[in-house]
């Protein structure tokens, strides 16, 4: 004992710098385990989270904005926001990777101190709140019409079953607020799984309903008119400013940032590749699934598309069992979509309120409560609201994807690795600007719609 005693007192430099290490590693695992437990989530549980997160309701508008776009325009345009989205998630991760934090806000605070943890709190939570209402909008308005046909009444008299109201909150306490209670994200992978089949189940029956009819009627009739019709070559004004309103809905159908670091904290064997691959290989399945729900739902009804697609497929036949089953299936997608956006919501509140908190069963529970109450009263009592959301959308949409992952990144990253006017720093600082414009073309579009009473622009979720 002596020995050993007198051999780790002749260096005491070394000692301390020992001791340092171990601390500054025990404080690395406590500061990456926000909820003090090992990532357990496996590969693809965690591309199932992050693809339901991407998924959400915009898919429904992708047929419209190819209407406005026009096929070859449109896949441009979601090509690069599909790039755009990995290049953010890749600014996060690295962000991430730099000081050993995987919560956003945390992010925040070490860029800009308390200010951008504030900011990147609030901007996650009222994202994710207006996201979760749109979805909830759509159960309280789809929902009783899908009963309504399955049941065959034709004209409803006032029963219980057929009231929006009462139908968003049986979902909400019955489906979605046992799945919000759980501890970690990674067990709604399974849910996540499930919704995204639903929505496979979507894509083959928008690509099944279209049929010889239709497609020979529409490329006769169009064929001859694609390009000029559709802004690549027509000098009209009003065309080129009907593919503007899409830029927007294109530029937020990748939303997935407020969850990408939760799903990172939970993740087997975490590294910032293995994250990067879960990130890219979800986009693409997205990217893929969008493309063709648009490129389908355009070719069925050409210009005569909505912005819903599912409005436009019971214009044909709101009994027809296979539109029924589409909406059904759409409904369950979404619904299982709620608890994935809830966790982030959840995490930002702790984050502000309660940094230095350990787990604790009742918090965790009454914050998903108290989230779900306030959104279920929003549905019901406040129906015009999602314009007051679509403002809140444009602009914390834009921050979360664009600006702060670059601005993050440009404050994080050492001068002495990468120098202000190094490459990378140029290329985020580019980026930031890009989200800023489409900060300014979202709010023109949507005050545009306002006072022209119109509803063209929307988010992509």
């Amino acid at each position: 004992m002596n020995v050993l005693y007198s051999h780790r007192s002749e260096d005491p430099e070394a000692n301390l710098a020992e001791s340092q290490e171990f601390l500054s590693s025990m404080e690395d695992k406590k500061a990456t385990g926000f909820t003090d437990f090992e990532g357990k989530t496996s590969f693809g549980m965690s591309v199932f989270n992050l693809g339901n997160a991407i998924m959400g309701s915009g898919i429904l508008g992708l047929s419209y904005a190819m209407a406005n776009t026009g096929v070859v325009l449109f896949l441009v345009l979601l090509t690069v926001v599909a790039v755009l989205s990995s290049y953010s998630i890749h600014l996060l991760l690295k962000s991430s990777g730099i000081v050993g934090i995987r919560a956003y806000e945390q992010l925040g605070q070490r860029a800009f101190g308390t200010p951008g943890k504030m900011a990147a709190g609030i901007a996650i939570t009222l994202q994710n709140i207006g996201a979760m209402s749109s979805y909830l909008y759509i159960v309280k308005y789809e929902f009783p019409l899908v009963i309504q046909a399955f049941l065959g009444v034709d004209n409803p008299s006032g029963e219980w079953y057929l009231n929006g109201n009462y139908l968003v909150i049986m979902v909400s306490i019955s489906v979605i607020l046992p799945l919000a209670l759980m501890k970690q994200l990674g067990y709604l992978g399974y849910t996540s799984g499930f919704s995204l089949t639903c929505m496979v189940f979507f894509l083959i029956s928008v690509c099944t309903v279209i049929n010889s009819y239709s497609i020979g009627l529409h490329v006769l009739q169009c064929s001859h008119n694609v390009f000029d019709n559709h802004g690549f070559i027509s000098g009209d004004r009003s065309i080129v400013f009907q593919t503007a309103y899409t830029i927007p809905i294109l530029a937020f159908a990748f939303v997935c940032h407020p969850e990408v670091l939760p799903i990172y904290t939970e993740l087997k064997n975490p590294t910032k590749q293995r994250m990067q691959h879960v990130s890219n290989i979800s986009i693409v399945v997205m990217y893929t699934m969008y493309f063709l729900a648009a490129l389908f739902g355009y070719l069925t009804f050409y210009g005569e598309v909505e912005s819903e697609l599912l409005h436009t497929y019971s214009r044909l036949d709101p009994y027809d069992t296979l539109i029924l089953c589409v909406r059904l299936a759409v409904l369950t997608a979404v619904t299982l979509t709620v608890p994935i956006v809830l966790f982030p919501v959840r995490r930002a509140i702790q984050q502000l309120f309660f940094p230095n908190k350990t787990f604790y069963w009742p918090r965790h529970i009454a914050i998903a409560v108290t989230l779900l109450t306030l959104i279920n009263m929003l549905v019901i009592f406040a129906p015009n609201i999602l314009g007051i959301f679509g403002i809140i959308g444009a602009t914390s949409a834009p921050c979360l994807i664009f600006i702060f992952p670059a601005v993050f990144y440009i404050r994080i990253v050492p001068e002495e690795e990468e120098p202000m006017r190094s490459t990378p720093k140029i290329l985020a600082a580019c980026f930031a600007g890009i989200g800023f414009l489409f900060m300014v073309m979202s709010l023109s579009f949507i005050l545009i719609d306002w006072t022209s009473g119109s509803s063209k622009a929307s988010s992509g979720h």
